[in-house]
């Protein structure tokens, strides 16, 4: 009986290129991987253009596609996450972007280390096809995540990981309201290596996370597995009340001096000061509300995505849903 691997890609809007992410991983298993069945789920975050219509044409075609449709935009980390719950296989492969950035070619080597007994196998994104602005934006980010996380997360690593069904569903036992794929792998545990690639610059299309959007997300990977950020305001504030105090009987002590005496007096000095406490305050309330956001989220208890239909899943009795 042959094995099967599960491709998750989540996806909105991407009516142009939507056909050649399904066409290249079956190209993939049809040359490379000819041993093992192959499951393909989209997950679309209620596009707006004719990516439906083009997932139901191809699902149609070939019943190892799956496909849930949102009743809305969740967002494409609460779309992903969902998408991850809900597949199944000897093998999962956790993400795999639409627009090809992350190539399927890669995935034959994947599968290699997975049949040598790794349990989780990641992409690490030695290079990117990309501006040097967002070059070196992501690396300084996915270094700063990777040192300040308690995870053994080497830098630049993203979704794109093949994980063992044991694996897979100790993730899916994951509630959280906003939640960071990428590092529940590492969560859990289990053994891992890791592949480095080169990132493809997109084919079609154009991306659909605005900058907001990504600041968003970065945000949510630094809260999620990691107490550091609230730390270092800590650490920071103890710091600077102590030299606060340190100056201010610096100054008193000088007040008595003859030196104190001929010092004039001024109101810049305290102006500058009351601007800078001030503004390093609202820095460090800024880092709590993160972590006091997240709690709010997950307290309300709100389902992940609401779907509005899917495709080529089986009913409990066996029957095929209507698409």
């Amino acid at each position: 009986m042959k094995k099967s691997i599960c491709i998750v890609t989540p996806c909105f809007n991407e009516e142009e290129g939507i056909r050649d992410c399904y066409d290249a991983v079956r190209r993939v298993f049809e040359q490379h991987l000819p041993n093992y069945e192959r499951r393909h789920l989209f997950c679309d975050n209620a596009s707006t253009d004719a990516t439906v219509d083009i997932l139901r044409e191809i699902a149609a075609d070939d019943n190892q596609v799956k496909v849930i449709v949102n009743a809305r935009n969740f967002g494409p980390m609460r779309s992903h996450f969902n998408g991850v719950k809900n597949a199944e296989g000897d093998a999962t492969l956790l993400f795999l972007p639409a627009d090809l950035q992350d190539s399927p070619d890669l995935l034959p080597e994947f599968v290699k280390l997975w049949g040598q007994g790794y349990e989780v196998v990641f992409g690490i994104r030695a290079n990117r096809v990309e501006s040097f602005p967002m070059v070196a934006i992501r690396k300084l980010y996915y270094r700063l995540v990777s040192g300040s996380t308690y995870l053994d997360m080497p830098p630049d690593v993203g979704d794109f990981q093949l994980v063992d069904a044991k694996v897979l569903e100790a993730i899916k036992t994951f509630d959280d309201s906003y939640p960071f794929v990428r590092a529940m792998a590492f969560e859990v545990g289990f053994k891992q290596v890791g592949v480095p690639y080169t990132s493809q610059a997109r084919a079609k299309g154009v991306s659909k996370n605005r900058f907001f959007h990504l600041i968003d997300q970065g945000l949510n990977g630094l809260t999620s597995f990691s107490t550091a950020p609230i730390r270092a305001a800590l650490a920071v504030g103890l710091i600077l009340s102590i030299l606060s105090i340190a100056f201010a009987i610096f100054n008193a002590v000088l007040f008595f001096t003859p030196l104190g005496q001929e010092v004039p007096r001024g109101t810049t000095l305290i102006i500058t000061a009351l601007f800078f406490f001030a503004g390093t305050q609202l820095f460090f309330m800024g880092i709590i509300g993160e972590y006091v956001l997240s709690i709010f989220n997950q307290v309300r208890n709100r389902p992940l995505v609401v779907e509005r239909e899917r495709i080529n899943f089986d009913d409990p009795d066996g029957k095929p849903k209507k698409k």
